[in-house]
């Protein structure tokens, strides 16, 4: 079960994709809220009927697909929650997860153009897995994590590593408007297990990162249990668990983003995401 925010030429909303087709649910269903999405028996409901409304389908391609949560209240970044990526940057494994902060303005569709702004010059891409919340979270215990997930979307973590690096912080090197492409589908978390999905990122159709989510340094349940215990998740906040190795910054030598490429992130049972990159 994939659920989409789309647009066919009006009001964006929600439906289902089911392989080269998407199923409406306007006129099935109330507005679809996160929630909902994290309520098994509303998805239950919602994928009976479905299966009653084949004649209301549409094609993938007479649709513009939209970043599954628009403009998240907060986007709490991973840093170094692979194994692969720390080896890669010969540092320790951390002890608890070390976190930071992406701007919820960053977040872009599926197909829209990465900007890469005029003082940038090491433009970087991340794949990531997202986890959306779908109930307020404080203090959850790791074993009831994940009834609090709506469900499972993909990132890409653009970074700006000059500025990264000059401010000693990540918050505007990883802020710009753009820098946080998401999508193009939302899996339920009772179908889809976030610790064993491959991930994968592509440069003009070069692969630069290709890894599991069994790599997780920290998974999904441990992340939530030590976010919430710090801040207050609510519906629609993302978790962005963080990047394999094979970014761009750490190979030898640097391989950065330019005007013209395209760069695709493709996790497991979600899809591809794929942006091209534009000059400001």
């Amino acid at each position: 079960m994939q659920f989409v925010r789309y647009t066919a030429g009006s009001t964006p909303q929600w439906g289902l994709h089911e392989k080269d087709r998407i199923i409406p649910l306007a006129g099935m269903r109330e507005d679809v809220t996160y929630r909902q999405l994290a309520d098994k028996g509303f998805l239950t409901v919602v994928e009976d009927a479905a299966e009653a409304a084949p004649a209301s389908t549409m094609s993938v391609e007479e649709v513009r697909l939209l970043a599954p949560v628009p403009r998240p209240g907060k986007i709490v970044c991973v840093g170094l929650n692979y194994h692969d990526h720390a080896e890669e940057q010969d540092e320790e494994v951390p002890e608890r997860p070390l976190l930071f902060g992406k701007s919820g303005t960053a977040v872009t569709n599926p197909g829209d153009p990465i900007v890469l702004p005029a003082e940038i010059d090491e433009l970087d891409y991340e794949v990531e897995l997202g986890v959306v919340l779908g109930r307020t979270a404080k203090n959850v215990d790791a074993a009831d994590a994940r009834d609090y997930v709506a469900g499972y979307t993909a990132i890409n973590d653009v970074s700006a590593r000059d500025a990264q690096f000059a401010d000693g912080q990540y918050f505007r090197g990883k802020s710009y408007d753009t820098f946080a492409p998401m999508g193009p589908t939302l899996v339920p978390d009772h179908r889809l297990n976030p610790h064993d999905v491959d991930v994968a990122c592509r440069v003009n159709g070069e692969t630069k990162q290709e890894s599991n989510t069994n790599q997780f340094i920290f998974g999904v349940d441990r992340l939530i249990e030590y976010i919430s215990g710090i801040t207050t998740l609510r519906p629609g906040d993302v978790i962005s668990t963080g990047t394999p190795g094979g970014v761009g910054i750490f190979r030898d030598p640097p391989e950065l983003l330019a005007h013209g490429d395209k760069v695709d992130v493709e996790i497991e049972n979600i899809g591809t995401l794929t942006n091209p990159v534009v000059e400001e």
